[in-house]
C-alpha cells in the first residue's frame, strides 16, 4: 500500500536512525570504539636493564616497573618456564619484555619457535659488552634467531670509549663499532657510557655520542643510549639534573630508545651497587620517583624525537672532545651561550625540523639566547612539552642544569 508523501518524510530519519542503532548493537564493543578513539601517539622506547629479578616476578612488580614509566624490560631468567611466566606477567601489565636464559644459547631455534608469538615479546638479549673477537659467533647466533623468527630484534650492546683496546679487541672504538654493525646483523646500535664520575663529567662523553651516532647513521639503524640509575663507586646517586644531562643528550643525538643501568639494583661483590630506583630488599628508593619524573618528560618530547633524523650536532663554548662548533642555518641566526656550553643539534621531524638545545652543565644553570632571522615560524617546547609563545627573533631561554630546550618549525613554508 502506498505511504502518503508527508507521512513518509516524516519516518525516514526515524527509520534511518533506528537502522544505526540496529549496527552498531550488532558490531563488537571494539569496533565501535576503534572508529570513535583518537589515534593513540606511540610511546618513546624506554627499557629497563636488570628489571624485577626471576624470584620478583608478579603482576604488581611489573605494573610498579609500568608506573615509573618503562616501556621495555629486560631480565635474566633460570629456564624457560620461568621466561614463560615473566612473559605473561610483562603483556598483564603493558611491559615487552627481551627473552634471556641459558637455553637461547644451547638451543636457539627451540626458545625462538616457542616464544615468537608472544605478544610482550620485545625480542631477544644475546651478549653485553662483548669483544671484536666475539663478533663472529655472535653473528652466527643473530643469524640462527633469525632464521626462525625476523620480526623480534636480537639484541647487543657495546663498550663506552674508555674500554681498553684489550677489552674492544679493537685498535680504536670507532673501528669497534664499524665492524660490529658490519659483521653482526643486528637491527639496532646500543652501547653504554657512564659519564658523571663523582662532580665531574667524562671528557669523552659526547665524543662516544658523535662515533656511536654517525655509526648507526652509515649503517642506518637506530641507535640506542643509556642514562645510569644506579650508584656504584666512583658513580654517584643520579639528580635530577644527572638523568636530564644524559637523557637529553641522548635524545639531542638522535637515539631512538633510553635505557637504564639499571632499574632494580644488583647484587655484586665486586661493584657498590646502591639507590637503583628499587633497592635490593624490594623497596623504592628516592630515585624511583626521579626516574619516574625522567621518563614522563621523555614522553612529553617524544612528538619531537621519536622517529627523528639526526642532520647534525654543534657545540657551543668550549668544545668537548671529539665534537665541532655549532654553525647555524636558517631559519637559525645564532645560538649565545655566553656564560657557558650546550650541545646544539638540528633534527628532522617529518616535515619539520627540530632544534634542540641542551644545557652541558649538571651543576649550573644556562642563560641562552637563540636568534631567528624570521623566514619560518618557530614553536617553543620545554621538557614539560608545553608550547611557548615565541615573541619576535631574539629568544632568551634559561635552561635548569641538564635542561633541554626544544624549537620546531616546517622545513618548507
Amino acid at each position: 500500500m502506498a505511504v502518503p508523501s508527508a507521512f513518509a518524510s516524516t519516518m525516514r530519519p526515524l527509520l534511518f536512525l533506528f537502522a544505526v542503532l540496529l549496527l552498531l548493537v550488532a558490531l563488537p564493543a571494539g569496533a565501535v570504539r576503534a572508529r570513535t578513539s583518537a589515534p593513540q601517539t606511540p610511546r618513546f622506547p624506554i627499557l629497563a636493564w636488570i628489571g624485577p629479578p626471576a624470584a620478583e616476578t608478579s603482576v604488581e612488580r611489573y605494573r610498579e616497573l609500568a608506573n615509573a614509566g618503562f616501556t621495555h624490560n629486560f631480565s635474566g631468567f633460570p629456564n624457560v618456564e620461568a621466561m614463560a611466566i615473566a612473559l605473561d606477567v610483562a603483556h598483564n601489565a603493558g611491559i615487552l619484555q627481551f627473552v634471556s636464559l641459558p637455553e637461547l644459547a644451547a638451543d636457539p631455534e627451540g626458545v625462538v619457535a616457542r616464544f615468537k608469538q608472544h605478544p610482550a615479546l620485545a625480542g631477544y638479549h644475546l651478549r653485553d659488552e662483548p669483544s671484536s673477537k666475539d663478533f663472529p659467533a655472535l653473528a652466527t647466533w643473530v643469524k640462527r634467531i633469525q632464521a626462525v623468527d625476523r620480526e623480534h630484534p636480537c639484541y647487543i650492546n657495546l663498550f663506552p670509549t674508555y674500554a681498553s683496546s684489550e677489552q674492544l679487541g679493537s685498535p680504536t672504538y670507532r673501528e669497534h663499532l664499524d665492524t660490529f654493525l658490519r659483521d653482526v646483523p643486528v637491527p639496532f646500535l646500543s652501547y653504554d657510557h657512564y659519564p658523571i664520575v663523582g662532580d665531574r663529567l667524562r671528557g669523552d662523553y659526547y665524543e662516544n655520542l658523535e662515533q656511536a651516532a654517525a655509526a648507526a647513521q652509515a649503517r642506518n639503524v637506530p641507535l640506542w643510549a643509556f642514562v645510569l640509575a644506579t650508584a656504584h663507586d666512583p658513580y654517584p646517586i643520579p639528580t635530577p639534573a644527572h638523568l636530564r644531562l644524559q637523557a637529553f643528550s641522548d635524545l639531542a643525538y638522535g637515539a631512538q630508545c633510553i635505557q637504564y643501568f639499571t632499574y632494580w639494583t644488583p647484587e655484586s661483590t665486586v661493584w657498590n651497587f646502591h639507590q637503583g630506583p628499587i633497592e635490593k630488599d624490594g623497596k623504592r628508593t628516592p630515585t624511583y620517583d626521579r626516574v619516574r619524573q625522567m621518563n614522563a618528560e621523555i614522553q612529553a618530547l617524544a612528538p619531537h624525537f621519536l622517529g627523528a633524523k639526526l642532520i647534525r650536532t654543534g657545540h657551543t663554548g668550549s668544545l668537548p672532545r671529539g665534537t665541532r662548533e655549532y654553525a647555524p642555518e636558517a631559519p637559525v641566526a645564532a645560538v649565545d651561550t655566553s656564560d657557558g656550553g650546550a650541545l646544539v643539534s638540528l633534527l628532522e621531524q617529518g616535515a619539520d625540523r627540530v632544534l634542540a638545545v641542551v644545557n652541558r652543565d649538571f651543576q649550573k644553570p644556562l642563560s641562552v639566547t637563540v636568534r631567528f632571522d624570521g623566514s619560518r615560524r618557530v614553536a617553543r617546547f620545554g621538557r614539560d612539552g608545553k608550547r611557548a609563545r615565541v615573541r619576535g627573533r631574539r629568544v632568551p631561554v634559561e635552561l635548569e642544569p641538564g635542561d633541554i630546550a626544544v624549537f620546531r618549525w616546517p622545513r618548507d613554508e
